[in-house]
């Protein structure tokens, strides 16, 4: 039976991607799977809870930046190399596949010790820092738009292959109906979705809540405020706010006709997968690396987002965005059209079909 390890995680971004690509793999036949993540955080629940075998190792943040905390880091990263090491040499995987995040760096760089083929995926249009590392020990490098490749040496050029960003099926085959169901709004109201991530955004917040009144004059708005935030808006007909959406995420994305959130790689495609128009307001400034700034602009070239940015982001600003597309039944089509042509790539299969391309060198070599 083949055995596959997956690596990744401190975060669901670097997560959710992975079991999507699990439940394809799951769909070829007999195979064992587990994965290796961090011993503290959110991964262990994620991933066991998708019913996959788990196994933590330490784990330190890789920062760009100086900071006596890397020096501490340095050393967790070392732990996590050895303790990595341990479990590969031991269940014996015959490939690794990273979906990122700093958790994967001591595994890629174990199994690379270790001579079992490994292959790496990212999620945003620049790659992160730990991609970067990884890159220098896989066999295959996974993207999810075209332009990734121009951030990698040409050196690494034929090693390079344009996938898409695996999303899960249940997004592929949400019910807007059930999702209607679920938050008790009937057919005919329309309905914008405000999504923060698990722990809430505070700016995406604070602009909803200065311009409410005027977002839910042509939409019920059905907010995801954070389930560690503290939130003093009561629900109403018109308004209603919830902690966060877990297995109800896909029906509650498809029941909407316009989305309002972040634009962390994850959450677009899975938006993508079902159809739905955009405003992103995506992190930005000195915190972050661009990332989010870049998967908006690229959603926005493609016709299927609008995109505020820097001084360009107000109370104001927001609900003449969102007002507009509400006005405009043939720009929130052409908007609905350009989503679901991006979201019409099925990533989960391209990557598993080249992990079987990997595999079958491995076995001809």
């Amino acid at each position: 039976m083949i055995q596959i390890a997956f690596t990744g995680g401190g975060s669901g971004g670097h997560i959710y991607p992975g079991l999507a690509v699990v439940l394809c793999l799951r769909q070829q036949g007999p195979c064992r799977i587990f994965w290796i993540g961090s011993c503290t955080g959110m991964d262990r629940a994620v991933v066991e809870e998708g019913g996959i075998e788990f196994f933590g190792i330490p784990s330190g943040k890789l920062r760009r930046y100086f900071s006596f905390r890397n020096f501490l880091d340095g050393f967790k990263v070392l732990a996590g190399f050895f303790a990595a090491r341990k479990i590969l040499k031991r269940e014996k995987p015959d490939l690794l596949f990273s979906k990122g995040g700093f958790v994967s760096v001591p595994p890629c760089i174990a199994a690379a010790s270790l001579n079992i083929p490994l292959c790496t995926h990212e999620s945003d249009l620049s790659p992160g820092l730990a991609t970067r590392i990884n890159t220098r020990f896989v066999q295959k490098i996974f993207t999810a738009y075209e332009d990734t490749a121009a951030f990698f040496p040409k050196r690494y050029k034929s090693r390079i292959r344009l996938t898409g960003n695996p999303v899960r099926p249940e997004f592929q085959k949400a019910d807007a109906a059930r999702g209607r169901a679920f938050l008790g709004i009937k057919e005919g109201e329309r309905i914008l979705l405000v999504l923060g991530g698990s722990q809430g955004a505070r700016e995406i917040n604070e602009l909803v809540r200065s311009c409410l009144g005027e977002l839910t004059k042509p939409y019920v708005v059905v907010h995801q405020t954070g389930q560690n935030t503290a939130w003093d808006l009561a629900p109403s007909e018109r308004y209603r706010p919830y902690p966060y959406f877990k297995e109800e995420m896909p029906q509650v994305i498809a029941a909407s006709e316009l989305v309002l959130g972040r634009s962390g790689a994850g959450t677009i495609w899975e938006c993508a997968a079902l159809g739905r128009p955009m405003v992103l307001v995506p992190l930005s400034g000195s915190g972050t690396r661009g990332d989010q700034v870049e998967n908006a602009r690229f959603f926005e070239r493609a016709g299927a987002a609008a995109v505020l940015l820097g001084e360009g982001v107000s109370p104001r600003s927001l609900a003449e965005t969102v007002l507009s597309i509400a006005e405009n039944d043939e720009k929130r089509a052409a908007m609905a059209r350009a989503s679901a042509k991006i979201g019409a790539i099925d990533g989960a299969a391209a990557i598993v079909r080249e992990m079987m391309s990997l595999l079958e060198e491995k076995t001809n070599g």
